[in-house]
């Protein structure tokens, strides 16, 4: 490891940073440096520059990993170099606004009810019983369910903020059956042996990201389901499904981990009950005036 890339991930961690984030920040550092084929600090801020117009005219990154290499690139030279360009300031990522994908509750259903694995099965159901992103759900330990007050605690989430969320009762039923399968004393799903099969009880890491990604991409195809969808379609569609039975806005907010109600409220454009109700107000609104 070079002093430099010491030195970055120090100010990481001393701003508080999670380690998925100070993870993302080194590989965004790394591909500017790969770019020029320079050490970071001893790029321009003509350099700089060219990057952050190759970045938006050339890659087209969407929106939010256009945010991020910003973000990252920024605090490398903010806080690691304490070079505080003012170009820095002036960067920003395209403004885009897209509608997320949504399943509905029976395509979730059947995308359940097909999956063969127990452990691809029960990881994917939690995550959308509990709407988590994808790291929260493989990562998750045996003492982060708390049976006696039923909810699941997310340590260190998005933003390095912690978070509690009901588990059904359905769910606990469903974890405890599945890690009665391997009885790992840490994770409740554990890696696996190489080229599949069942869960290691002695394994020293969890079940990977990438392996329940194409076990799903697998599972859309099996059920014929077009819609460009991910593992992160679940806690979209978890959200919207409880927007739709009348869960107020501010509780989801609270469970999904947003620090903006802005984020959250994102989800009224995606139900047809919110488009059929705001109709329904345009109507009386009408009458009270016609």
């Amino acid at each position: 490891m070079t002093a430099l890339r010491r030195r970055m991930i120090e100010s990481m961690q001393l701003r508080g940073l999670s380690p998925g984030t100070q993870k993302t920040y080194l590989r965004v550092i790394h591909s500017l440096a790969q770019y020029f084929n320079l050490p970071p600090d001893h790029l321009t801020p003509e350099q700089l520059r060219q990057y952050f117009l190759y970045l938006r005219n050339e890659q087209q990154l969407a929106h939010s990993t256009s945010t991020v290499a910003i973000c990252a690139i920024k605090f490398f030279y903010e806080y690691t170099l304490q070079r505080p360009w003012p170009l820095l300031n002036l960067v920003r990522a395209p403004k885009q606004r897209t509608l997320p994908v949504i399943l509905s509750v029976d395509e979730v259903r059947q995308i359940l009810m097909t999956l063969h694995s127990p452990h691809y099965h029960t990881c994917l159901s939690l995550m959308y019983a509990c709407g988590l992103r994808i790291q929260e759900g493989v990562s998750l330990q045996v003492s982060h369910i708390d049976s006696a007050r039923m909810v699941v605690h997310i340590h260190a989430g998005k933003g390095n903020k912690d978070r509690c969320i009901p588990l059904p009762p359905t769910m606990l039923d469903l974890l405890r059956d599945f890690w009665r399968t391997h009885r790992h004393p840490q994770w409740l799903f554990p890696g696996r042996r190489n080229g599949g099969g069942g869960p290691l009880p002695n394994a020293t890491h969890p079940m990977g990201v990438r392996n329940l990604q194409v076990a799903f991409q697998a599972v859309l195809v099996e059920c014929g389901i077009r819609k460009p969808a991910t593992v992160h379609t679940l806690r979209h569609s978890w959200a919207t499904h409880l927007l739709e039975a009348g869960v107020n806005l501010r509780i989801i907010q609270e469970w999904l981990g947003h620090h903006s109600p802005n984020t959250t409220a994102l989800y009224t454009h995606l139900t047809p009950q919110a488009e059929a109700a705001a109709a329904t107000t345009t109507q009386h609104l009408l009458d009270a005036v016609l």
